[in-house]
């Protein structure tokens, strides 16, 4: 039974009595959907937010592959460049791709390649592992990092080809 403000003159002395005194805490249908709606709202937010995240932690690999590109200057997927190659990346130890030219400070470092290392050590690679060679200023971006991340984890994970000249 919806409610009233003011007892209804055709309702028995015991429907009045069940009835909300006036001014009293009970609400009307739309006072109480009018409160209801800032905190669906703010669940809906919330929703999309942590949604966003996901995919924002997930990575969008077609976007990765076009940030890759600042990379290519030094390094390519399947050959030695100036930086090591980057396929067998993931669970790879650094520092130990066979004849590759290394600091003493990768080679030492212990960091074993995966989406977390790689993280950190793409934020700032001068600060993760001081005296590296490389001179890359680093992603600071987070969106930038998750992207690359998830390009070479599938750039990565199909074995290159060998040469057929």
């Amino acid at each position: 039974m919806p409610w009233a403000k003011t007892p209804s003159p055709t309702l028995s002395s015991a429907e009045r009595a069940a009835e909300p005194p006036p001014g009293s805490a009970a609400l009307s249908r739309a006072e109480s959907l009018a409160m209801r709606f800032p905190i669906s709202m703010g669940v809906l937010l919330l929703c999309a937010f942590f949604a966003s995240q996901q995919a924002h932690a997930d990575g969008d690999p077609a976007r990765g592959e076009e940030i890759y590109r600042r990379c290519m200057a030094c390094h390519s997927i399947e050959h030695d460049l100036v930086g090591p190659h980057h396929a067998g990346l993931f669970g790879r130890k650094a520092g130990s791709v066979p004849d590759f030219p290394y600091s003493q400070a990768m080679r030492n470092s212990g960091i074993v390649w995966g989406e977390a290392t790689l993280d950190v050590f793409l934020k700032n690679p001068q600060a993760r592992v001081p005296g590296s060679f490389m001179t890359f200023a680093g992603l600071p971006d987070d969106g930038e990092r998750a992207d690359v991340i998830a390009y070479l984890k599938e750039a990565t994970a199909i074995p290159p080809q060998a040469d057929k000249n």
